[in-house]
């Protein structure tokens, strides 16, 4: 009797080992914390946070898996992939062709891109590109927003160091238009409402698109399901909208 039982504790003792370690399987994330607001360190806790980190921690809690963050350096995430290193590239990835080649992309999450600021009171204003026609647009110096502005018939283009300070700009009658990345916009809006308050972002215009991608090793058909399937449900049960929400302002279009 004493042995059964004896038995039966082992059993139990095994059973519960293996399922803690299945709960405790690991997905490692890489990524480069240096892009707000899809990932970048918060100063005051040291954590890892942004629109990124929020959707494949989510995802991890709803595969299964618990989420170690990597950080390192953004040339160094498909060759981590590759050699097993990591389990997924996190950091803002755009989904291209040549990527494509390397490594698997999951479902694509965000429409990235260049977008329009301008004054709320004249979002009516500005519906189309050629509504930019000879007007004032101010930009950052170096961006690919400052490559739409130049392409603008008649456009006068102002430079700035910063995306602030172009905002600013707009905000103060310097220009007509501020284009920048989309995120950029949305992500300003949210942090900074008193400084932007009287600006819009006009999501009527559109100028490039590109998406964002979650990458994975190539052949790993298993995990990439597994992170789809978790973003379908995100977005059926409302919970993309909401993380969306936290970092740019308003639900996704």
């Amino acid at each position: 009797m004493k042995n059964k039982l004896f038995a039966a504790v082992c059993a139990a003792v095994l059973a519960t080992g293996s399922f803690a370690a299945c709960a405790a399987e690991e997905l490692r994330v890489g990524t480069h914390p240096t892009f707000a607001p899809f990932e970048f360190m918060e100063t005051a806790t040291r954590q890892y946070v942004g629109f990124d980190m929020d959707l494949i921690r989510e995802i991890g809690k709803r595969a299964g898996l618990e989420v170690e963050i990597v950080n390192m350096g953004f040339d160094g995430l498909i060759p981590a992939l590759l050699t097993g290193t990591i389990d997924v590239a996190a950091s803002g990835i755009t989904i291209t062709e040549e990527r494509k080649k390397r490594v698997d992309f999951c479902d694509p999450y965000y429409e990235a891109g260049q977008s329009l600021m301008v004054r709320a009171d004249e979002l009516d204003k500005y519906k189309s590109v050629k509504d930019l026609e000879g007007k004032k647009i101010a930009v950052q110096i170096g961006t690919t927003g400052a490559d739409v502005a130049k392409a603008i018939k008649g456009a006068e283009v102002k430079s700035f160091n910063t995306g602030a300070e172009a905002f600013m700009d707009l905000k103060m009658k310097g220009c007509d238009a501020v284009i920048t990345d989309r995120p950029v916009i949305g992500y300003f809006i949210v942090k900074n409402p008193r400084a932007a308050k009287g600006l819009a972002q006009q999501n009527a215009v559109k100028f490039d698109s590109e998406h964002f991608g979650f990458a994975v090793k190539k052949g790993n058909a298993a995990l990439t399901e597994k992170i789809n399937k978790a973003l379908r449900g995100m977005r059926e049960d409302g919970t993309y909208d909401k993380i969306y929400a936290k970092w740019f302002g308003a639900a996704a279009k």
